[in-house]
């Protein structure tokens, strides 16, 4: 396993972090089988360990709490909030008020005093980056967090944020947790400058592009990821999209292979092969899914690997746009491009 800094923290964390999302009800796993993977992710070397409120409604922090109960000071821990936790109208976003709610409820669910990083889940367009960001230093210098971070944030927003944390004397984000991988490379042209600008460290979610750089989606075969019974548009071969995607993976599946690579291996080198990359986040929902995305831990892919993977994918290119979380509100909705 290598081992980085977390953005300007000087805290040193794993290249893959173990992701929580599939714990408990999404993933169909239950305690006994999270422990069994967070015990295998520490004895692999993986430090840091993502999770959020709204996974499951808590039920992933439970299960995250119930594995790493003994060996806390171990464990580099991150959660987020932000997204709505059941349909009351002030149970989520960015203010004070719910932020210092929620991050009790997360503690009380992790069974923790304290997080290592508390991440913004999204960006709150109702509520000033002054007043998040004045929330979450004052939990900061209360003990309750370590450092705080976003997730998902358009670039313009991180350099407001920055400039709001200096105007109004308040802490910085320290991470930034965007989508990125082979087939989803957007933010190389607009987020990861702007995080190598201000020392931001990245956490990348979904690296294996939600299973399409597994190796179980190939050309001839059925999708059998479990996000495809979840999200079946995202594989759909008759959106135009998903079959650049299969074109996509179909050739770098070559690549791999004449590297002497597995297609995991291929796909989560490529995201810690960026400088500006901290951790690649993976989910494994078995101990099986675990040991393969393990095995990328200390994959350094040459340069010839990588300028072949630009033939196939171009820098900075997202093959479904469309599903990125970062538009801001005036692309999304008409009526506030007009007014």
């Amino acid at each position: 396993m290598q081992y980085r800094t977390l953005g300007r923290t000087g805290v040193q964390v794993s290249t893959l972090a173990l992701g929580a999302m599939n714990f408990g009800t999404l993933g169909r796993t239950t305690q006994e089988e999270v422990t069994a993977i967070v015990d295998a992710a520490l004895e692999g070397g993986i430090n840091l360990i993502d999770t959020a409120d709204m996974y499951g409604q808590g039920e992933s922090e439970e299960m995250v709490g119930k594995a790493i109960v003994g060996r806390r000071e171990d464990v580099v821990l991150a959660t987020k909030a932000g997204m709505p936790m059941g349909d009351e109208r002030n149970h989520r976003g960015g203010s004070r008020r719910w932020l210092v709610t929620e991050l009790d409820n997360s503690l009380r669910r992790l069974g923790v005093d304290h997080v290592d990083l508390y991440q913004i889940h999204r960006w709150d367009p109702t509520t000033s980056d002054e007043e998040t960001l004045s929330a979450l230093t004052d939990l900061q210098r209360a003990g309750k967090i370590r450092y705080f971070g976003s997730s998902t944030f358009p670039a313009y927003r991180l350099v407001q944020a920055e400039w709001a944390a200096r105007e109004h004397h308040l802490g910085r984000y320290v991470t930034e947790q965007p989508s990125y991988s082979i087939l989803q490379r957007g933010i190389e042209g607009h987020i990861l400058p702007v995080t190598e600008q201000y020392g931001i460290g990245v956490l990348a979610w979904s690296p294996l592009a939600s299973g399409w750089l597994s190796g179980a989606i190939r050309a001839g075969r059925e999708v059998t990821t479990s996000r495809s019974t979840i999200l079946p548009e995202r594989f759909d071969l008759s959106i135009p999209a998903n079959r650049a995607r299969l074109d996509a993976v179909e050739r770098l599946a070559t690549v791999a292979e004449e590297a002497g690579l597995t297609l995991i291996q291929l796909a989560l080198g490529f995201v810690t092969a960026h400088p500006a990359v901290t951790s690649a986040i993976i989910g494994p929902r078995t101990r099986e899914h675990l040991r393969s995305q393990l095995a990328a831990a200390d994959t350094v892919l040459t340069g010839d690997v990588l300028d072949t993977i630009d033939t196939i994918v171009a820098p900075g290119v997202d093959l479904a746009a469309h599903e990125k979380f970062d538009s801001p509100p005036a692309l999304l909705d008409p009526a506030r491009r007009r007014r």
